[in-house]
């Protein structure tokens, strides 16, 4: 439907706030890739599926490679979960199918069943620290954690450790309810690089998909990850 022709008066604002205030705001500026990097991440977490078929044909306009959209929605079957992933992934294929690409694409892992665990501890404790490499023991879900989360994801090749931190941090921001892990992965996001000015650009550039409540959270939530 063409919000233009049915909703002209809300098209006309949103599109200048969306696309034209918050993306030119001084000192509020993203490159295109890493925006798009983060609003897809932002538009998986708040379900938003419509406007993500929408994006991602500009967004693979824009920077973003078939390989780097499908790393973001493959890792969000962590923070999601496969019900609320499983969408977007239907949605990718058939626009990059639309758009030519042949399916599948390369493989990007680097792990094997055998060694997934070992490699995801490393993973863990390259970004949260040495204290890490214990914290796999403490009980089933946090082996899962290092094997599954870490070894079978953030392991694969198309994203760096840097990106993945900020898509994992857009795909918490965007849910909302999960403060404490969006706190322990603005710190995370740091550790790579990542730095509070940088994580309020995101926050900016993807607060028209979320809207000012979770927004404030996640600035609020970044805050607290650097007073501890």
């Amino acid at each position: 439907m063409n919000l233009q022709k049915t909703d002209p008066e809300f098209a006309e604002r949103f599109a200048h706030f969306a696309f034209d205030e918050v993306v030119n705001e001084e000192n509020q500026q993203l490159e295109p890739t890493t925006r798009y990097l983060a609003i897809l991440a932002t538009l998986i977490g708040c379900g938003g599926v419509d406007v993500y078929q929408e994006m991602l044909p500009q967004a693979l306009e824009n920077g973003i490679t078939p390989i780097v959209a499908k790393e973001i929605v493959y890792q969000a079957t962590d923070y999601l979960g496969y019900g609320r992933m499983l969408p977007f992934l239907n949605v990718t294929n058939e626009v990059l199918t639309a758009r030519g690409t042949a399916l599948p694409l390369d493989g990007q892992a680097t792990t094997t069943l055998d060694n997934r665990l070992e490699k995801g501890i490393e993973a863990q404790a390259e970004i949260f620290g040495e204290h890490m490499k214990e914290a796999w023991k403490t009980g089933h879900i946090n082996r899962w954690l290092a094997a599954n989360c870490f070894g079978d994801y953030y392991t694969r090749t198309g994203l760096n450790l840097a990106e993945r931190e900020l898509i994992t941090f857009c795909f918490l921001m965007a849910q909302g309810g999960c403060e404490p892990q969006l706190i322990a992965h603005a710190k995370g996001n740091m550790n790579m690089g990542n730095d509070k000015d940088f994580l309020v650009k995101v926050i900016s550039q993807c607060l028209p998909y979320i809207g000012y409540p979770r927004s404030l959270n996640a600035i609020a939530c970044v805050g607290k990850a650097v007073e501890e």
